[in-house]
């Protein structure tokens, strides 16, 4: 009986791998009349794919240097072992896919799991900036647990979005899990070494289960190696998820057309657990309210920040954050165990105006509203003199949104650089440690470079011989060298 059910899987496995097909498109020479089944009989339009439903195994490849418009929304599931791709074939530029402001995305994957994406520039660009309009929404509704759905090597550029995230801005990238008969979730979502820019209003963002009460995650979701440019609103935001890896991504040259009140940071999960955040740069965030490069947000446990760089980020280096005013409800159980260590942050917090709050508001850290056990220590902040004599300088700013102040923060073994004096606010804030900061006031800047500052620092007693101080280092030079075009 074993045996007979052994062969019968066996013959299964071997049928869907022998029946697995590889479909060509090539919108100059194609003709969609043809099977599509080899590069001399390809098909020609987008249409003809979002006809077909495809099988595990199958392949599409877009002919490369050629262009498609609308939306692309292939259908059929692959399976665990016989995944469904698409790629180009041939020399030249990578297939583009315009979808033209017509829908809400150019590329949608809609209740289908084991796909990989990959080599396809994407476009969506109407004639006037709309809501909701995305570059590619991954979305899965009723569905149970979607399987690995990998995005890697596009470039997503020229979508307009609206910049007003009330009124339902838009991204890059969107990927929603929601379910009201089915719980819903993705396992092993990968954004992967993908290029993007001038999209508005966001990079790379998500929807998915934020409420406690009916609390399913998702899982084994990595964001890493991403390019983001050009972008005024958030860079990368996992939402609803447990264990989530954002690393080795790079954001910079943001641009001020954000709204004023409208807030954005570069990096921070929200309704999310055990999310690490590492090797990342996050620079020129614009945003003219928050506009720090990472943050902390509400309904979020144990969330690390380490190993990244920060700098000349308007609104700071990390916001650390809850919702006071909505604490205890299902969507929002609390901001707690947030751990902030061996971050180098340069010349943040350099907002040359005056914020909503009327005040040039851009601390370093600012941590708001009842927020517990938070640790900050081993950072090297480099604060030099401000622009402005009337911008403050703020190294930690304590604030009571929803009118309750943070508890236990533990902000030690940092080492400060200012030019000039910067302060501490504690406010009313409840069980602050400050103790064992380096701190040294009125030291001449002229150092820039981050692998050069750390060089400087190897030596101190807070870092000599620690090996993770190292992974920071290793990580920076690597960076430097990487990224020559940055002139520190």
């Amino acid at each position: 009986m074993r045996q007979t059910r052994f062969l019968i899987l066996a013959f299964l496995f071997i049928s869907q791998v022998l029946f697995a097909k590889t479909y060509y498109i090539n919108a100059n020479t194609g003709n969609d009349k043809n099977n599509g089944n080899s590069k001399n009989t390809a098909w020609k339009t987008i249409w003809k794919v979002n006809q077909q439903t495809f099988k595990p195994g199958d392949v599409l490849l877009f002919a490369s240097g050629t262009t498609y418009d609308g939306q692309l929304m292939p259908k059929g599931s692959g399976n665990k072992k016989n995944v469904i791709k698409i790629d180009r074939y041939g020399k030249g530029e990578k297939p583009q896919i315009n979808g033209m402001g017509l829908k809400e995305s150019a590329l949608y994957l809609y209740n289908v799991e084991y796909w990989e994406v990959r080599n396809l520039k994407i476009t969506n660009k109407g004639g006037e900036p709309k809501s909701r309009r995305r570059g590619v929404v991954v979305r899965a509704e009723d569905f149970g647990e979607c399987h690995h759905i990998v995005l890697e090597d596009l470039e997503i550029f020229d979508v307009n979005g609206l910049l007003e995230k009330k009124k339902g801005g838009g991204s890059a990238i969107l990927w929603q899990n929601m379910g009201k008969e089915v719980k819903t979730r993705f396992v092993g979502l990968q954004i992967l070494n993908n290029y993007l820019h001038h999209c508005e209003r966001n990079a790379i963002n998500s929807k998915g289960n934020i409420m406690r009460t009916n609390w399913y995650p998702s899982l084994d979701v990595v964001i890493r190696g991403n390019l983001i440019e050009n972008i005024p609103g958030d860079g990368i935001v996992p939402i609803g998820c447990d264990g989530a890896l954002v690393e080795y991504n790079i954001i910079r040259k943001g641009i001020d057309s954000m709204p004023i009140g409208d807030a954005a940071a570069g990096i921070w999960p929200w309704s999310s657990d055990n999310t690490l955040i590492q090797f990342n740069s996050v620079s020129d965030h614009r945003a003219k309210w928050d506009g720090q490069g990472y943050d902390s947000d509400f309904n979020c446990k144990n969330t690390t920040f380490q190993y990244n760089l920060s700098f000349d980020n308007w609104g700071g280096f990390i916001l650390i954050c809850n919702n006071g005013f909505k604490l205890g409800e299902p969507m929002n159980m609390g901001t707690e165990n947030t751990i902030v260590k061996y971050n180098l942050s340069i010349n943040d917090g350099i907002r040359p105006y005056k914020a909503h709050n009327k005040r040039y508001f851009a601390p370093t850290f600012h941590i708001t509203g009842p927020v517990k056990n938070t640790s900050i220590h081993h950072n090297i902040i480099v604060i030099p003199n401000k622009e402005k004599n009337e911008m403050e300088n703020h190294v930690v700013e304590f604030q009571d949104w929803g009118k309750t102040f943070p508890m236990k923060t533990v902000f030690e073994n940092n080492i400060i650089r200012n030019e000039s004096q910067a302060k501490i606010l504690e406010r009313k804030t409840t069980d602050f440690v400050n103790q064992n900061n380096d701190i040294q006031e009125g030291f001449d800047y002229n150092e820039r470079n981050p692998q050069k500052i750390l060089e400087q620092l190897q030596s101190n007693p807070l870092f000599k011989n620690d090996k993770e101080f190292m992974k920071l280092y290793a990580f920076i030079k690597e960076f430097v060298k990487n990224n020559k075009e940055i002139s520190f």
